[in-house]
């Protein structure tokens, strides 16, 4: 994971060819001494590709996840402080996400928005709040029952001060958790998006794009295919060994 993030910030200066840099009497060569990872069907390096396509995928997962987090998070606070019917209202829409597949959604929307880095940003904040909405609702109905929540009700703290203060404090740590979590599963939606033709648009170098333009060639040019596949599969293993590590270490219920 931290390799992942130093190539993406110095991604620049880390290519041996540029992404866009064609070789013509390369074309379709596997790996040698001159191209590691060998080279795409216009004589492109497919190592310089990965190393700038790392950008693309932790972008979409970092800034996302930020997005998501933005969102859900005063949701889901404001649905389990007041309760009643904004609660109500709150959790049937969250039934109505949670009831149709994330994935589908994500199509939708790219379907009517068009494919691109900021639209596959906002198909994924537009459905991916859910779940850490339902998840600081009940972070915060379990915490506002607590002796100090109450004190400060009795106080006079308005609902703001409450919310800022107690609530989404204490909320933070499994927020923190679903965060790990979620970057890899939107690096993942982005490749499978990309693999679609759906996410971002050529010749812009991604993960996903690189695996569903050449996925037909992999008798012949498996490279094409299988470097993308195996970096976007330990990055999300990187990703999620993080959270289950974070998961350890915040979580006071889980029992070492």
């Amino acid at each position: 994971m931290l390799l992942e993030i130093l190539l993406a910030i110095f991604a620049p200066l880390l290519v041996p060819y540029g992404p866009t840099e064609y070789d013509y009497a390369a074309s379709w060569q596997g790996p040698s001494a001159a191209h590691w990872l060998g080279v795409d069907d216009v004589g492109r390096d497919v190592l310089s590709r990965l190393i700038m396509g790392a950008r693309v995928s932790l972008s979409v997962g970092l800034l996302s996840q930020l997005v998501v987090v933005l969102i859900g998070l005063p949701i889901g606070a404001i649905s389990g402080l007041l309760g009643g019917w904004v609660d109500f209202v709150v959790t049937r829409v969250i039934e109505i996400f949670t009831a149709v597949p994330t994935i589908l959604l994500y199509i939708l929307m790219l379907v009517a928005l068009g494919p691109g880095f900021v639209n596959i940003i906002i198909a994924m904040a537009v459905t991916g709040w859910v779940g850490i909405a339902r998840l600081v609702r009940g972070q915060v109905l379990s915490i506002k029952a607590t002796d100090y929540v109450r004190a400060a009700q009795a106080m006079g703290a308005n609902s703001n001060e409450i919310i800022v203060t107690h609530l989404m404090r204490n909320a933070l740590s499994p927020v923190l958790v679903s965060l790990t979590f979620g970057v890899p599963g939107a690096m993942f939606g982005e490749a499978g998006l990309s693999f679609l033709g759906l996410g971002i648009a050529p010749p812009t170098p991604s993960w996903g794009q690189m695996m569903g333009s050449y996925q037909a060639y992999i008798r012949v040019a498996w490279h094409l295919t299988v470097f993308p596949a195996i970096v976007l599969g330990l990055t999300m293993l990187a990703w999620n060994i993080l959270g289950n590590g974070l998961r350890d270490v915040l979580d006071p219920s889980v029992q070492n």
